[in-house]
């Protein structure tokens, strides 16, 4: 089956391209290159990351509408913008009216709903003069049933009893690719170059990322890297996939995890052993990319007002102070509390002078000046602190040569009074108000409560 493949480290084959007698591409492999895996671009260690949806953030649903808001965003101290795709999306078998951006009909052309490739240059030149970062979704597991390569390059793609299938069998507007195919991987490398070389993007995220060979990402890694350093993020968690290929995978776990706490089904207690497990499985290069909601979270499984409540704050905070890289998405900055529509038009609506827009500020500001809440290689030590109420704070420092942070966490729905095992001896500031704070012992934290203090 496609989806096995060999784990290739060392060395990677690179493609080389010629013509048959019919003038058909073939693949020929070139002489083994070793995989090296590459540094993680600076710019990313202490970045906060921002998923854009085209289609809901404006009335127009256009690239140039979204320029619009670049000068807010960048007040509110995002640093990465994580476009979803840009493609046209494939008619045939199309979900609902407009369809799904993860069902694409061509890989070198832009959705004209969006506007065309010159609006989507403009916007990335815009984003990039302004200190952004742009980087694009891409699909690289499967294509809509419309897709011209389906009948140009039908059998680049699995096949049952001959018949073309869908990769699971609920995704019913997307076919599955065959990364057993070495023309494939060719043609999807050159169209990942093409955005890179011609609209100057950033990196990509990758949708489904395990679902596609981890040697295909080194490979495409490679060629990526040989026109700019890009960053490279996997919508997956297996560490495999960030030996090298990528920088920073999803934190699913943590995302289940904070779920299952704030819907009374684990307890803050659950923490510790997660952490300990992401510090044995990943390199010290990895970024876990932390998040309470995304496209998927918020339109199929609900907002974080369904799920996290009055808990909410407390688990950003999370995000933002355990290791790894925060995500916001699409209105999380002004508290949307509405399941956007996935395959139809459903314009967010933009509350002014959103109390979560200051808070979420507040948050950026501190991620980009404190080391201590740097990222993967650069990430500041993360210590857990015991204490008298481990079911329901959460406790720990950060430290980095001489910054560090304490963060105390209350993650549950009571008042809490609770004694840590070490008292606290050193002088500390919070980091939102800049207050000089005395620590007492017992300490008390109010439902969903938290400190974040810095040591002077």
């Amino acid at each position: 089956m496609k989806k096995i493949g060999l784990l290739l480290l060392l060395p990677v084959l690179l493609l080389a391209g010629c013509k048959n007698k019919k003038g058909q591409e073939v693949i020929e492999p070139a002489a083994p290159v070793a995989f090296q895996a590459p540094a993680v671009v600076s710019w990313a260690k202490n970045a906060v990351i921002y998923e854009v949806n085209i289609r809901q953030y404006t009335k127009e649903g256009t690239f140039n509408a979204f320029a619009d808001h670049l000068p807010r965003l960048k007040e509110l101290g995002v640093d990465i913008l994580w476009l979803m795709p840009v493609q046209p999306i494939s008619y045939k078998n199309r979900k609902g009216t407009l369809g799904s951006y993860y069902a694409v009909k061509d890989y070198q052309k832009v959705n004209p709903e969006f506007g065309t490739m010159k609006d989507f240059k403009d916007l990335v030149d815009k984003a990039h003069s302004m200190g952004f970062k742009v980087i694009l979704d891409w699909v690289a597991n499967h294509t809509g049933w419309d897709n011209w390569l389906i009948v140009e390059h039908g059998e680049w793609y699995t096949q049952v009893n001959d018949s073309i299938v869908a990769p699971v069998a609920e995704w019913t507007d997307v076919a599955d690719l065959n990364y057993e195919q070495p023309g494939l991987r060719h043609y999807m490398i050159e169209s990942m170059k093409y955005w890179v070389k011609n609209a100057n993007i950033d990196g990509y995220r990758c949708d489904v990322a395990s679902m596609v060979p981890t040697d295909f990402w080194e490979q495409a890694r490679m060629a990526l890297d040989s026109i700019k350093p890009v960053f490279m993020l996997a919508e997956a968690w297996e560490p495999e996939l960030t030996a090298g290929a990528f920088d920073a995978c999803y934190a699913w776990d943590l995302l289940h995890t904070m779920n299952d706490i704030a819907a009374g089904k684990k307890t803050a207690a659950a923490l510790p052993a997660y952490f300990r497990k992401t510090d044995s499985l990943y390199a010290p290069r990895t970024i876990l990319m932390n998040f309470l909601t995304n496209h998927d979270e918020n339109s199929w499984n609900g907002t974080i007002n369904e799920r996290y409540g009055d808990l909410q704050k407390a688990f950003a905070v999370l995000t933002y102070t355990v290791p790894g890289m925060p995500l916001v998405y699409s209105g999380q900055e002004v508290g949307l509390n509405h399941r956007l529509e996935f395959f139809e038009k459903d314009e967010i609506k933009w509350v002014g002078n959103s109390p979560l827009t200051a808070f979420y500020t507040q948050l950026d500001k501190l991620k980009h000046e404190n080391q201590a809440l740097y990222a993967g290689i650069d990430a500041g030590k993360m210590n857990i602190l015991n204490h008298t109420a481990p079911e329901s704070v959460f406790a720990f420092t950060r430290t980095k040569g001489n910054n560090q942070l304490l963060v105390m966490l209350n993650l549950s729905r009571k008042t809490v009074q609770f004694k840590l095992d070490q008292p606290l001896t050193d002088s500390y500031a919070d980091a939102f108000t800049g207050q000089a704070v005395k620590p007492v012992s017992p300490l008390t934290l109010k439902a969903g409560e938290y400190r974040v203090w810095v040591k002077k």
